[in-house]
């Protein structure tokens, strides 16, 4: 029996992480959750799974719930009741569902107390990635990814040697507006950019994938997780999202891992790793699908990726400064603040106001995570 506590409960890996667990009841128990504040679905899953401790975003949302509880929950709230959750002593494994910087305290707090990681949290790794693999390492923790790409170039680098690696190619889907010009972009909507058109996802990453700063935090992502130089990491548009990622060895081999577009198969494998268990859902059919299609990723087209790129590179706080700037553009955009493309042209203005810390502790990295989002909070819109 593996013992969960789950960071982001009803959010859409959240929610797809129970419903691994509700198929597999014998094999997985939740021990706790944390939510923000979507009081009736985590109500629902408190009733389905009964945690033993939950918690929310704030103590308005806590009072709120306090009474609809069953007896024997006990309740929390804020970044102490996160990081309470990840802690929980009850738990061996934590899946760090959260969407955005706020996970990284929890994840730490769970790497010291040696609880595997199944992370889904990639903002983690690319505001501190230097800290969360040295606490991983120190505490011998494994983090296990659960984005599609991330996990399946771990599925690909099974019992293979890093030494005969060549590249590792990250695939995008492109998003809601992959078949459209920069100048088609200027007046696209909210309501346009969350109509992804392959993923069931959030709202902040469906519009990082529209953007592509989604990508561009994966490929930071990619060489914390695997220890791996920018220079061996692609990214490729492929629009089917059958292919999730594939990995070149020194001989010329490729091996990729294939799948429908189903967030379920990462989650599980995290769970089940290195066993694979049955999972309710369509079988992929390459026969029904026909053609694959596959196009090389445009940097002018997509900024976001080369911002990625060139913050990975200089290391330090610059990978802080590009995550926080976009946190902060993306939910303008979702406020009807700014526009589509001003997401962009705010992360470019603050990454190239910043000076790079190379070597940053935890305060230095917050220090710089809270500068960048003043910055970018401040930023007018282009007429």
């Amino acid at each position: 029996m593996k013992r969960i506590a789950l960071l982001g409960s009803t959010g859409s890996v959240g929610t797809q992480t129970l419903d691994v667990v509700a198929q597999h009841p014998e094999q997985f128990q939740i021990e706790a959750m944390a939510a923000g504040r979507n009081i009736d679905l985590l109500l629902q899953q408190v009733k389905q799974f009964r945690p033993k401790l939950v918690s929310v975003q704030d103590k308005a949302t806590a009072d709120a719930i306090r009474i609809h509880l069953p007896e024997g929950t006990a309740l929390t709230y804020g970044d102490e009741g996160l990081i309470e959750v990840a802690s929980v002593a009850e738990a061996d494994t934590v899946v760090t569902a959260v969407v955005g910087s706020i996970g990284l305290k929890s994840t730490l707090a769970a790497i010291e107390q040696g609880k595997q990681i199944g992370l889904a949290n990639k903002e983690t790794l690319v505001t501190a990635g230097h800290l969360v693999t040295a606490a991983a390492r120190k505490h011998n923790v494994a983090l296990l990814p659960i984005d599609s790409e991330h996990s399946a170039i771990f599925q690909c680098l099974n019992g293979e040697s890093m030494r005969h690696l060549r590249s590792i190619t990250l695939t995008a889907s492109g998003g809601s507006f992959r078949d459209k010009g920069r100048e088609e972009l200027k007046d696209v909507t909210v309501e346009q950019a969350l109509n992804h058109p392959n993923w069931s996802m959030g709202a902040k990453i469906t519009i990082d994938s529209a953007t592509m700063a989604n990508k561009g935090l994966e490929v930071i992502e990619a060489h914390w997780l695997f220890d791996i130089p920018y220079e061996q990491i692609q990214v490729l548009i492929h629009p089917e999202s059958i292919i999730h990622s594939f990995v070149e060895y020194v001989d010329g081999s490729v091996i990729a891992q294939l799948g429908l577009p189903d967030m379920r198969v990462p989650i599980q494998y995290a769970l089940t790793y290195p066993e694979r268990l049955e999972l309710k859902g369509p079988s992929l059919s390459l026969a029904e699908i026909g053609k694959l299609h596959f196009r090389e990723m445009d940097m002018g087209r997509y900024p976001m990726v080369r911002y990625a790129y060139e913050s990975g590179q200089a290391g330090g706080t610059a990978t802080t400064v590009f995550n926080a700037a976009n946190e902060v553009a993306v939910s303008r955009f979702l406020k009807g603040e700014i526009g589509f493309l001003d997401i962009e042209r705010i992360v470019e203005k603050v990454l190239s106001n910043h000076q790079v810390h190379a070597e940053p502790s935890l305060a230095e990295i917050e220090d710089a995570d809270g500068r960048a989002r003043a910055i970018a909070a401040s930023l007018p819109p282009v007429e």
